[in-house]
Parts: structure tokens; sequence; C-alpha cells
């Protein structure tokens, strides 16, 4: 059994084929790349032809292109709206490897999230935020394993180039005792953490998009490099700094699926065909599920400083914190100002800014700290697509 998530795996439920090579040449010759020092193309048409993608040959034939007999093949993707699904296709691949190592340490592991064997005291500091935290880990890993897989799938179908990050799964995995020995995309063991998003969704008066700043909910996450994951069986004691670990994590959940919230609104402004746009207004949503259930769970990180390290969680509900600012319950987002100030204020997500939102992210996730290690190839890679996803109109 492959442990290892394909970036390209179409079908794990139904069975997957290897697409043929001569099938994976006629897919990659109707988006051509903008021409510079690092080549896409030549990329990912290598990674292809080496055999890394496998392709659900029968579902791309008998779904994608053709339904109930109808044997009319779609039309040609835009340039631009290829290379937003192509950016898309990228984060999702990004955020798949960080579940899954999550979903191996703290996760369910079965058919549908394969690999790990689980590390029960991690396991039991997660639950502390909620008893059922085991099983919305794997439904998050496996919502964005579909989310790389379709978008893959539908890039395919449409005679564009999908995405392969397989060659940069180099970075090491946690040694902790239940974690897969394998090459990973992200790291979860140095991260800074960003945690303004819970005062930003607090906020009734300001908005990112109109350039207002937020503080954040947890300061020391966001001044350090902090494990979200025991980086070996030696982290799961003392106590406090275990749970410490759990709390990092919690918060982290919250930072990624916030991203992808605002990521998929932002860039379906930019989109042409219809049909995209409904595979981004349709994953989107999911998006903001996976948003709003780590929100609510994170507020349910207990008050404590980390022994080993300092890293302080406060007590969100007590001063100098409290207030709607801060207040944990309160995980619906806040009615704010929006378009502009002279509107009333309405709950939105926030941000939606579409200008630069691709490298926006790429930027948020590499402050993260997910891509230390990672060599200047793979930040070439990811700069382009966000800078072709960018300039779609």
């Amino acid at each position: 059994m492959n442990t290892q998530i394909d970036s390209t795996i179409i079908d794990r439920k139904h069975g997957s084929n290897v697409l043929p090579e001569t099938e994976i040449n006629k897919a990659t010759e109707t988006i051509k790349p903008s021409k510079g020092s690092f080549s896409r193309r030549s990329f990912l048409g290598k990674s292809l032809a080496a055999g890394a993608v496998t392709m659900g040959a029968g579902l791309l034939a008998n779904t994608l292109l053709a339904k109930e007999g109808n044997e009319k093949e779609k039309g040609h993707l835009k340039k631009g709206d290829a290379a937003i699904l192509r950016f898309l296709a990228a984060a999702e691949i990004i955020e798949a490897d960080l579940w899954q190592q999550y979903n191996e340490l703290a996760g369910i592991q079965d058919s549908e999230v394969p690999g790990g064997t689980g590390s029960p005291a991690y396991t039991a500091a997660v639950l502390v935020l909620d008893s059922d935290m085991d099983q919305y880990i794997h439904d998050n890993t496996d919502d964005e394993i579909t989310h790389a897989a379709f978008i893959n799938a539908f890039l395919v179908s449409k005679g564009a180039d999908p995405v392969n990050l397989d060659q940069f799964r180099t970075l090491p995995s946690s040694q902790a005792t239940g974690a897969q020995q394998i090459g990973r995309l992200t790291n979860l063991m140095q991260l800074t953490v960003d945690t303004s998003w819970w005062t930003r969704y607090r906020s009734d008066n300001k908005n990112p998009d109109l350039g207002d700043t937020f503080p954040q909910a947890i300061p020391g996450l966001s001044a350090g490099q902090f494990p979200a994951i025991p980086r070996n069986d030696g982290d799961l004691a003392p106590a406090n700094h275990l749970q410490a670990i759990a709390n990092t994590a919690g918060f982290h959940f919250g930072f990624i699926e916030q991203g992808g919230t605002s990521l998929y609104p932002s860039l379906a402004q930019r989109v042409d065909d219809v049909e995209v746009l409904r595979v981004l207004l349709s994953i989107g949503p999911t998006e903001a599920m996976h948003f709003q259930t780590w929100h609510d769970k994170a507020g349910n990180a207990p008050a404590l400083t980390d022994p080993t390290n300092g890293l302080v969680f406060p007590d969100l509900n007590s001063p100098p914190f409290g207030g709607e600012e801060f207040q944990t319950n309160l995980i619906m987002p806040e009615p704010t100002v929006f378009l502009n100030r002279t509107f009333p204020i309405v709950s939105i997500v926030r941000p939606t800014e579409t200008e630069g939102a691709a490298m926006g992210a790429v930027k948020a996730l590499t402050a993260d700290g997910l891509f230390i290690g990672q060599p200047p190839a793979f930040f070439t890679l990811l700069n382009q697509l966000a800078e072709e996803a960018d300039a779609a109109k």
C-alpha cells in the first residue's frame, strides 16, 4: 500500500490507474507557461513522464469529459483560469501534506487517510480542545486530499498541466512514535503562527482589505518558532510542554483554514469561465466550514506556560485580554466594515481583496515556517504559480 500522499491521486475510493505517457503528453500541450529561468512546463512534464502522477483514467474519460453517454468534449481553459486552478492545486497539495502529518499522530488512520499509527499521548493532549478532534482532523485531511485530486483532474480534463510537487517531498518527518518516516513538503516543527485572524474576525470596525491591522491572540506564537507536533518522543513530557504543542496545533489549524476561506473568494473574482467559477464557489465554502470548526476548538486551549521554552497561552477571557476582541465563544464573523466605511457593517469573510491574493497566501505560509528547509527551486515554482494566478484578468 502506498502510504505517501501523491499530489495527483484522483479516485481513492474507486481505484486508480497510471495515465499513459501518450495521454500525459497530449494533456500538457495546450497551456503555455511564461518564459523564465525556471521552466514549470519542463518540471511538470518530467515529473509526469517519470510516472509520479497517478490518474483515474476511467474517471477522467467517463465523468469529466462525458456525462451519461454524451461524448461532447469540454472546451479548453483560458490561460488565466488555468493559472488560478494550478495555484489552488498547489495550495491544496501543501495543505494535504501538513494535514496528513497531523492525522498520523492525532487523527484517525484508515483507508480514507492512510499512514501513521498515532501517538496516544499527543492525541490525548489534542483531545483536550474537543473530544472529537481526532475525527475532525481526519475529515479535514480527507477533504484537502480530494480538493487537490479534483482540481488536478479538472485541469487535465481541459488539456492543461496539473501540478506535481513530489520532487520537493524532502523535509524530515517527526521522529515521534506514530509518524511515517517519509519525505514531507511542509515543516510543522518550527512554526511561527500568526494568530491575528482571531481578533480580525471579532472586530466590528476594522477590515484587512481597508488596511487595518489586528493584535495577536497568542503573542508568543508569532514571536518564535514552536512545534505543533512532537518532534520526537522526548516532547511527550512534561505535561504542560506537550499540551503547549497541542495548543499550538489548535491555533495553527485556524490559521491554515482561514487562509483557504479567504483565498477562494479572492481568486474567484479573477476567473473567466463559469465552470471554473463553479469549482471555486463549491470548494471555497468547505474551507470556511473547516475554519469555523477550528475557530471554535482553539478557544478551548487551556491557559498555561510551556516550562521548556516559556511560551504562554493566556486566558483569553480575562484581563489584560478579555472583551469581544478576545472572547472565546464569539466564533461567528462579527459584522464589520466592507468595501467602504460609509456602508453599514456586515458579517463577511475577510480579507477578500483580489489584488495579490495568491502571492499574499504564499508569503503568509512562508512566514509561518511551513517551508523551512525547502530549496530555492521550490520557492521559484511556488512564486511563479502565484504570480500567474494574480495576473489573471
